[in-house]
């Protein structure tokens, strides 16, 4: 598994977009995408065509700010 930052914003109303950054735990960065979609629209409520990505980057293992993300991420050597 590898750590991505994943960046985008999301709609909260009709015509406003709320910006996020997001880390998450993949195999690659597709994975990435889908875990995005899936944490916004649990958390959120919003649905996929709701949700904009502009980049997915992956990070090295001393970028990581999150901790279940850094703890899966050790979990899988």
């Amino acid at each position: 598994m590898k750590a991505f930052e994943v960046i985008g914003s999301f709609m909260i109303s009709h015509r406003k977009w709320q910006p996020f950054a997001i880390e998450v735990a993949s195999t690659d960065e597709s994975g990435a995408r889908e875990k995005t979609f899936a944490l916004m629209g649990s958390r959120h409520g919003v649905k996929r065509r709701s949700v904009r990505i502009d980049g997915v980057k992956s990070l090295k293992a001393e970028e990581i700010s999150d901790h279940v993300v850094k703890h899966l991420i050790e979990a899988k050597k």
